[in-house]
């Protein structure tokens, strides 16, 4: 007969004594459990004590966390969270250096428990190590674990950035402006003003006044990646946080600095293979640099703005070399009129009003007119070669720039905020000073290429744009490094081989609507659907690690999660780091039988993106995480490190529990094996030679071995 729901197996630890192994009744308050446990060793004052785990982060134990300890769980007693905090701020305080020392390090381990994080913040502990820092006394390992400490205990938000002063910003920051400082408190300091900043609009200002970009700089040109990182994350966070009237300013004080050339040069083309957290840095400062543009792009020309219409003629005089117009006011309207057309332009009349519609605002005019003046001959071949062809195949470069400037801000989501999990950096757009303006200039050479490849006309502008917009998507896809090579992807994409992919795509997927076809489809979806369903489960059974959610990624914390081999129970672990290879059911201490699991939500159904939601999740974490719902009302929340994964967890998950599979992965892996099925059927049918041979026996779907090769 299995125990009641409320009882727990547990080994309990105490240094120097033989383990307790005890049922806890988990309706029992705690301090009564704590009581008969130290009734066990005769240990006495048992309000002193409590219970932590005895593996990974070994957090203390609490009425609220209780529920998540497991059978076969191993426990500590250990001095209460109020009795360590008294303790390590007394002795934080002593003269003695060894013993300070000693009594740092461990408070900078005990720091991420919020059960005594909340402890020691409320014996002013905060304050403590802030004038620690401020005295300016601690050197070395000493100063690196108050700086430890200190961040652990503020990342738990019970106290505000607010409140931190002035004379704590300078020292920090003097840390980093320091030539010569150790590496581990630059990292911690670094990360210190960084959280301030993205924390406090107030510390902003003060942050800013005390580090100069110059000397973040200074610290790209290391060959420390985790400095690096820090570095480029402060650089964003100060970015991200500027005024909008300050972020070009800063923006300009970046490119006079040669921060693009320093992070080409020393990051993304160094020794070192880019690490994830890195990867993410530079996608948020690509998007900021990017988000730039928004203003431009969201302002309307003003057709009564002479500045702005001196733009439009200049466009008109470059690509006509119009220096000697005629005098008489008709004739010039006429031969303007005439002009703009031939420049492709919407209105011919007023060619401003062409402009008016956000996005893309002035930023398509500003792109036009950077091609007309730093590619010139481009742009004059461009605007000659259209008008001179027949009127019903010439390409409108008007139209198409400020259409193409569209796509491009859609493709690279101009004025939108960083994803918390992408990392989707380009490493082409840190070879250039203008790398919007240069990327412009090739994708619209592309657009006149296509249009001529596909021999279009007026009535099929849309189509080219949306061959156009297909050839930009898949070049990026391949992440080139340079914009030379960005050509060179895009040449072999051309017209034809875009058609030749679709088809072969279309073929993949190919659903034929005879009823004989139908008929055989249905008959072979529940053997593909049993297949699919096997790999999934396969794949659980391998499991996969999972990133947990925090406030700093650069400290990031792992888990894992496999299937048992019989289907029967979840194992999960935390994890020191991410792991190579498979892990065994060993090492992962934690388990839910699948009898116990009631259901799976995903998305903003789950607790850990409710509890989240004041913090705006963004859309990317939202769309991968998902939560298992057990008995008695307890959960397991998972965000998957990318798309695939979400799927083959989420399926695998509902074919477990008898549900159907609706991932996107699993219809595309349906309708792409029963095509593949059909095929092999009717070719087998093809080859039936009457009456000299029998037919071949069809193949089995089971016969499949089909692997997944998805990035």
């Amino acid at each position: 007969m299995p125990p009641p729901a409320d009882i727990v197996k547990v080994a309990i630890e105490w240094p120097g004594a033989n383990a307790q192994l005890i049922e806890m009744d988990q309706k029992r308050p705690l301090s009564s459990i704590i009581r008969e446990v130290c009734d066990g060793w005769s240990l006495s004052g048992s309000e002193q004590f409590a219970l932590r785990y005895a593996d990974g982060p070994q957090l203390y134990i609490t009425e609220q966390s209780r529920g998540d300890i497991k059978n076969g769980t191993i426990l500590r007693l250990a001095i209460s969270p109020a009795r360590a905090a008294r303790q390590l701020l007394e002795r934080i305080q002593s003269h003695g250096i060894d013993a300070r020392l000693e009594a740092l390090k461990e408070l900078a381990k005990l720091s991420a428990d919020p059960t005594f994080a909340a402890e020691f913040i409320n014996m002013e502990g905060i304050g403590t190590l802030a004038r620690l820092v401020e005295s300016g006394t601690h050197f070395g390992e000493m100063l690196a674990f108050t700086l430890t400490a200190f961040l652990e205990l503020m990342d738990h938000g019970i106290v505000s950035w607010d409140l931190i002063s002035l004379s704590f910003i300078k020292q920090i920051a003097g840390y980093v402006n320091q030539p010569m400082v150790d590496v581990s408190i630059l990292q911690r300091s670094l990360a210190i003003l960084e959280s301030m900043v993205l924390n406090s609009h107030s510390l902003y200002h003060r942050v800013a006044q005390e580090i100069t970009v110059g000397q973040l700089i200074g610290h790209l040109q290391v060959s420390n990646q985790e400095i690096q990182t820090y570095a480029i994350a402060l650089i964003n966070a100060l970015f991200l946080k500027a005024p909008e009237d300050r972020r070009q300013e800063m923006a300009s004080t970046l490119a006079q600095k040669h921060l693009r050339s320093i992070i080409l040069n020393h990051v993304i083309r160094g020794n070192r293979p880019i690490k994830a957290e890195m990867a993410h840095q530079l996608y948020v400062l690509q998007v900021l640099t990017f988000n730039l543009l928004e203003e431009r792009m969201m302002t309307k020309m003003d057709p009564n703005d002479q500045t702005q219409r001196d733009i439009i003629f200049e466009l008109r005089r470059i690509a006509f070399d119009a220096e000697n117009d005629p005098t008489g006011t008709e004739k010039r309207k006429a031969m303007y009129t005439k002009d703009y057309k031939m420049l492709g332009f919407t209105n011919h009349v007023n060619p401003a009003m062409d402009f008016t519609q956000t996005p893309p605002g002035m930023l398509a005019l500003d792109n036009m007119l950077y091609l007309a003046k730093v590619h010139q001959d481009t742009y004059i071949r461009i605007v000659l070669e259209n008008s001179s062809r027949e009127d019903k195949h010439e390409c409108p470069f008007g139209r198409c720039a400020i259409e193409l400037t569209r796509m491009l801000c859609e493709i690279l989501q101009v004025g939108e905020l960083p994803n918390e999990g992408c990392n989707d950096y380009h490493p082409m757009f840190f070879t250039h000073d203008r790398a919007w303006e240069e990327f412009f200039c090739v994708c619209i050479q592309l657009l006149n290429k296509t249009w001529k490849e596909m021999r279009a006309t007026a009535e099929d502008f849309n189509k080219v744009m949306q061959v156009v917009r297909e050839q930009i998507t898949r070049a990026l896809a391949m992440k080139p490094s340079s914009l030379d090579q960005l050509k060179n992807k895009l040449r072999g994409l051309n017209y034809s081989e875009i058609l030749r992919l679709r088809q072969s795509e279309r073929m993949s997927q190919d659903d034929f609507q005879s009823p004989p076809i139908i008929e055989l489809r249905e008959r072979i979806q529940p053997e593909i659907l049993e297949l699919i369903k096997q790999q999934r489960l396969n794949r659980l059974c391998e499991g996969s690690c999972f990133r947990k959610l925090g406030n700093r990624r650069r400290q990031e914390k792992f888990w894992f999660c496999r299937l048992s081999l019989n289907h029967k129970v979840l194992h999960y672990g935390d994890l020191d780091e991410s792991p190579q290879g498979e892990v065994p059911f060993e090492l992962l201490s934690d388990k839910i039988p699948v009898s116990d699991i009631k259901s799976v939500v995903t998305g903003k159904d789950c607790p850990h993106m409710k509890e989240k939601s004041a913090l705006k999740q963004n859309k990317e974490v939202l769309e991968l995480a998902f939560s298992v719902l057990y008995d008695p009302d307890e959960t397991l929340n998972f965000v998957a490190p990318n798309k695939y994964e979400y799927c083959i967890w989420t399926d695998g998950l509902c074919a477990l529990l008898g549900r159907e599979m609706g991932s996107d992965l699993t219809r595309s892996d349906l309708d792409t094996l029963i095509s593949m099925e059909m095929k092999l059927r009717l070719l087998d049918l093809e080859n039936i030679t009457i009456p000299e041979a029998p037919p071949p026996v069809p193949k089995e779907p089971s016969s499949y071995n089909f692997t997944y090769n998805y990035s």
